[in-house]
């Protein structure tokens, strides 16, 4: 019978796993229940779930979604969040946690990202990175400078012709 349970449960992982983009390890040890309530509720606002499983569990679900199994950050009592949106948003949700001088039992210990098995200094890493909006709009800008740059180029020579032809107009007004 608990058998059943246990492939249930890995079953229920590999769903996650199944729309996930990104899942970070992090250990909880000594937070209490009101911060870890806090902290699910604000994963929760950032695009992510997470989950207190068995490591065993958690590392079958893995191998049979063909991901890469992190062995090094499995050990222990682990919270596993499971991203379903934009990485860089819980990983900042993680790092301003952090911050928090009370909150110093929670430590981050590292993640998977496609094909990828992250450390945790290169979570923090993805925490520094602007949200996905501001990204986007760092590319238009980029985009759009060389285009914004050719339409100054073109109106300057129509601006140019205009005032040419206005001062001629002026210095046949006055010799007339």
């Amino acid at each position: 019978m608990p058998a059943n349970v246990k492939y249930e449960r890995v079953n229920e992982l590999k769903e996650m796993l199944d729309k996930s983009e990104a899942v970070f390890v992090a250990e909880y040890r000594g937070l209490t229940v009101a911060k870890i309530t806090e902290l699910r509720a604000k994963v929760r606002q950032a695009g992510g779930e997470m989950k207190v499983a068995k490591n065993t569990l958690f590392k079958i679900a893995l191998q049979e979604k063909d991901m890469p199994v992190p062995e090094d950050i499995m050990a222990g009592p682990n919270v596993y969040t499971v991203v379903y949106d934009d990485p860089v948003a819980v990983a900042k949700v993680f790092a301003e946690f952090s911050r928090d001088k009370s909150n110093k039992a929670f430590v981050m210990k590292g993640g998977i990202m496609g094909t990828s098995i992250l450390d945790a200094a290169q979570v923090g890493a993805l925490a520094d990175l602007p949200s996905r909006e501001v990204l986007i709009a760092q590319v238009v800008s980029t985009i759009a400078a060389p285009l914004s740059g050719l339409v100054t180029v073109l109106s300057g020579s129509i601006r140019g012709l205009a005032t040419c032809l206005s001062q001629i107009k002026e210095k046949k007004e006055q010799a007339a």
